[in-house]
């Protein structure tokens, strides 16, 4: 476990290193993807199933991602897009495209639905943490009446 938890921070670093971060925030991006993916893989071990799991990981990734954003002053994708790059399904959206290329139609769409299942997981916490931080900055309808004054 501890192996996994080390690769996946240095893999989350070789990320952002490839999306061209700052320096200065590249190694902090590691931790929270080492951190999301602990929380992806532990999860399960005590009964949760992988989508929640996804879910719960997610909202830790953007949750931090935003109280470090406002503490080091950079966008919040410098942190995000690190933190959630461990809870990707690529493996299984590979499976599922190899199911129906081998003819197993039955096995890809199951594959697919839990591939579609987790990547909606990561949306839903990444759209909660931002409607959580969001709150008092205004809203649709503050900004209206603003115009109307």
């Amino acid at each position: 476990m501890i192996v996994e938890v080390i690769v996946c921070y240095f893999a989350t670093v070789a990320f952002g290193v490839i999306f061209n971060g700052p320096l200065r925030i590249i190694w902090i991006g590691g931790v929270i993807g080492a951190m999301s993916w602990f929380i992806y893989s532990t999860l399960p071990t005590l009964g949760i199933s992988f989508v929640f799991a996804t879910a719960v990981a997610a909202l830790m990734a953007a949750t931090c991602s935003h109280l470090l954003a406002k503490w080091f002053r950079v966008p919040v994708t410098m942190f995000s897009i690190q933190g959630i790059i461990p809870l990707v399904p690529g493996s299984k959206a590979y499976y599922t495209m190899l199911s129906f290329l081998d003819g197993d139609y039955i096995e890809g769409i199951q594959i697919g639905i839990d591939t579609m299942l987790q990547a909606g997981a990561i949306a839903a916490g990444l759209v909660f943490a931002l409607a959580v931080f969001s709150f008092g900055k205004g809203g649709i309808g503050q900004r209206y009446e603003a115009k109307r004054s």
